[in-house]
């Protein structure tokens, strides 16, 4: 080379070490970072599928987050409900002591009431000051709001339901099949009429709370049986009613587990026989049947389970109850008599607002939260409209254990702990199915998510270190050579000297 104004083989070094420099910087940079990914222009693609993994990885970790507080809230719940439940089993042993009327004296059952007060009044305080973070939780705070309950309707639960923002969901029960109570007509023509006054009609009576044998006299009238046989209701399960010249035997309620069994022991030689009935209509008509010299083998009759959609989800049955549930609606409606007799489409209620919700998804949108109704437990709503409600066994209350219906109380009781115990096993299995089961599928996708993110933007330290060395020996070699580039016009001196 005889020219010196223009090193070319200097600018070739110069730009190749610039090269080289950067790319050891860059390997630098990733082995100090971690990250192969630092900005946009080290991977474009890259860079977006990355944010957008690790915007759900927030998102995931946001939901785990939720779901267990989900499972804290639930359990403050259920710790509350389960001391509720331990003093009902309480009340109900003093129930049973109070009932022992010849064998307590009047000092112990005023006792026994004095320590019902108390529980009445401990269960009402667990209600109001169960909380989460200053939320009450079995006060009713967590329960649906119910609006426009349809007169056809007894009674509504929701136990879960899904709501849009500010939303409503309406509740439409389609009857397809009526519920109907067990049936059986004594046919008596007025009166007990036996071949001979000193003979007596014995019959076996049973129902689904039990059985019983009566002996009737020639002549009893069908008002008197019908006493007679009520006298025992609570025994057999089966209310009797007079209806022209016969007395009509009917389920004490609705549903497959109803029925009435009439057996003949001793007929007497009674004029008459059994009947089945075929309506639960006031006028009473009666089908096939036995005299009563022949019925020495049980006729029985079974009652019928009413069948029903809501909102076009066929719907589990039990007597004039029915209950639909789906991940969208849980609902439990009693329908009055006249209803749960007739296929009709009945608007049952509108669910305005309440619940417990939970957003235990990566997404804020209605799949992915979950809501359950908690009831309030204070001793006013414990127990039932057809029984009444544990704050009537307070003292001077009607169903007291000092002078009160004691078998009443227990009625009540079994209906209050019923109520806490379903309300618990629903809040048992939200947590470990739902909550539990939403935990462990997040944890998976939030593991599966960060591996995804972690191959696109981590730095392979394998590679990377072989990058490193690479790069040094080519920026050492880069810049021996730009100082070989640079001696190079000097040999023009020669030619000078």
């Amino acid at each position: 080379m005889s020219r010196i104004n223009t090193n070319v083989n200097s600018m070739l070094s110069q730009r190749t070490l610039g090269l080289n420099n950067r790319s050891l910087s860059t390997s630098l940079e990733r082995l100090s970072t971690g990250l192969r990914v630092n900005r946009g222009s080290d991977d474009p693609s890259g860079l977006i599928a990355s944010e957008n993994l690790r915007s759900e990885k927030e998102s995931i970790s946001a939901a785990i987050g939720n779901a267990e507080r989900a499972e804290q809230v639930m359990n403050i719940a259920e710790g509350g409900l389960q001391e509720v439940n331990a003093l009902l089993l309480e009340v109900q042993s003093l129930v049973g002591q109070s009932a022992n009327d010849a064998g307590i004296s009047e000092d112990e059952k005023k006792a026994n009431q004095l320590e019902i007060d108390s529980i009445v009044q401990t269960i009402d305080r667990i209600a109001s000051t169960t909380s989460f973070q200053g939320t009450k939780l079995l006060n009713g705070n967590y329960d649906f709001e119910v609006s426009a309950q349809d007169t056809n309707v007894e009674g509504v639960q929701v136990n879960a339901a899904k709501l849009e923002f500010n939303g409503t969901r309406d509740v439409e029960v389609l009857v397809t099949q009526s519920a109907q109570k067990a049936g059986l007509v004594l046919s008596l023509g007025g009166a007990v009429n036996l071949s001979a006054a000193d003979n007596q009609l014995v019959i076996d009576i049973a129902g689904a709370e039990g059985s019983r044998q009566f002996s009737f006299a020639s002549g009893t009238s069908l008002s008197n049986v019908a006493v007679a046989i009520n006298t025992f209701s609570d025994v057999t399960g089966v209310d009797a009613s007079v209806s022209g010249t016969a007395v009509v035997l009917r389920s004490a309620e609705y549903g497959d587990s109803e029925f009435v069994s009439v057996e003949v022991t001793d007929d007497g030689g009674a004029a008459g026989g059994v009947y089945q009935l075929t309506s639960n209509a006031n006028s009473v008509t009666t089908v096939g049947g036995q005299l009563y010299g022949a019925a020495n083998v049980p006729i029985r009759d079974d009652g019928q389970d009413v069948e029903a959609t809501v909102n076009g989800v066929r719907a589990a049955t039990d007597g004039r109850t029915v209950r639909a549930s789906s991940d969208v609606l849980d609902v439990e409606i009693t329908l009055n008599e006249s209803a749960a007799q007739s296929a009709s489409n009945i608007s049952a209620a509108t669910i305005a607002g309440g619940g417990a919700n939970f957003n235990l998804g990566p997404g804020v949108n209605i799949n992915n939260q979950v809501s359950l109704g908690i009831a309030n437990v204070a001793s006013r709503n414990l127990g039932s409209d057809s029984n009444g409600f544990l704050s009537s066994l307070a003292g001077g209350q009607d169903n007291n254990v000092v002078d009160g219906d004691l078998g009443q109380a227990q009625k009540i009781v079994d209906d209050a702990i019923n109520q806490v115990s379903t309300l618990r096993g629903r809040i048992g299995a939200f947590t470990k199915n739902t909550v539990g089961s939403t935990i462990r599928t997040l944890g998976v996708a939030l593991e599966n998510t960060a591996a995804a993110e972690s191959a696109i933007r981590d730095t392979d330290f394998a590679e990377e270190t072989a990058n490193l060395t690479r790069n040094q020996i080519l920026v050492n070699a880069s810049t021996n050579v730009l100082g070989i580039s640079n001696s190079r016009p000097q040999s023009v001196l020669g030619l000078i000297g």
